[in-house]
């Protein structure tokens, strides 16, 4: 219980760090969006690579646990995605946020630490596992964003531009060419291990703290039913599913199943917001539902450590 509350409270302490800064006047309205275009076009990008390049690829595949993992953030964003549409009336592009929302878990900043500190060094690769494919699961919304982007276009340069739009995106650049790199048993060059690694470091404190700033003067109890329905997906139905997938669909070694639920219960990670900030899209309900899962977050993982309890 203590990992929890030493890894959970400081992420809420670093929004809450921005937001004092930004209602004190420290930092102007504009720092937020530099702030979170810095993590987009730079930190970020660094933190993936450097994450990706780093795998093992021959233990990185273990089929069952990416099916579990992966199909059920898929079936959390399509039911997701499909509430916001039909029951708060969004457009593609945000309902593809709103899906986002509820299936994105903060596996890189709190997962990998919090998996080590409960079950030891063995749980830091399946944690990593479930923290890449959390950040491929963004182009779950990437596409439908450039979809809707372009949707007055005919076909063929529709999907020019769509594909066009993917292959520039940092979030999906960085992640891809680390994977590459890892398959070519390179490894990283010392400076460039030190490069990516100052830089990557950058990425979560300053996420975090762009959506304290960014939460000054914005009214928090706006849109509450919508910010309710990404909580449930989240905290709830999220966990619900992989615990399904992975314990009778696709059954794995118990340690593995154990990460992949913890996983998947985690409050939301900063790359929604970072993705939203940075195209103008459901940037308020974002960073409202990330402070909203993350303070909850301390009563369902306290839950979810007394079915799985750590080890001793």
């Amino acid at each position: 219980m203590q990992a929890l509350f030493d890894i959970v409270l400081p992420v809420f302490a670093i929004v809450a760090t921005g937001y004092a800064c930004g209602r004190r006047g420290l930092l102007g309205p504009d720092s937020s969006e530099a702030l979170n275009k810095f993590v987009y076009w730079v930190a970020l990008p660094a933190l993936l690579f450097k994450a990706m390049a780093g795998v093992d690829l021959a233990q990185v595949f273990n089929w069952p646990f990416l099916a579990a993992f992966a199909g059920a953030s898929v079936a959390t964003w399509m039911i997701a995605s499909i509430a916001g549409r039909l029951c708060f009336r969004l457009d593609a592009a945000e309902s593809a946020l709103h899906g986002l929302n509820g299936a994105y878990p903060n596996s890189g900043f709190m997962g990998i630490p919090l998996a080590i500190a409960a079950y030891g060094d063995e749980a830091a690769l399946p944690a990593i596992v479930a923290a890449v494919i959390s950040v491929l699961s963004v182009t779950l919304a990437i596409v439908p964003i450039e979809i809707a982007r372009q949707r007055k276009s005919e076909l063929v340069r529709l999907v020019g531009r769509v594909v066009g739009a993917l292959i520039r995106n940092p979030m999906i650049i960085a992640p891809c060419a680390g994977l590459i790199w890892a398959w070519t048993e390179l490894g990283l060059a010392a400076p460039i291990e030190t490069f990516t690694g100052i830089l990557g470091a950058a990425a979560g404190p300053c996420a975090l703290f762009s959506i304290g700033l960014f939460l000054v003067g914005k009214p928090l109890i706006e849109g509450s039913m919508e910010v309710a329905s990404m909580t449930f997906a989240k905290l709830i139905l999220h966990p619900l599913l992989t615990a399904f997938a992975i314990l009778v669909l696709f059954p794995t070694d118990p340690l593995w199943a154990t990460v992949a639920i913890m996983s998947a219960a985690l409050p939301i990670g900063s790359g929604p917001f970072v993705l939203a900030q940075a195209q103008g899209i459901y940037v308020r309900r974002t960073s409202t539902v990330m402070l909203v899962t993350t303070v909850l977050s301390v009563v369902t993982i306290s839950v979810f450590f007394l079915i799985f309890p750590a080890a001793s």
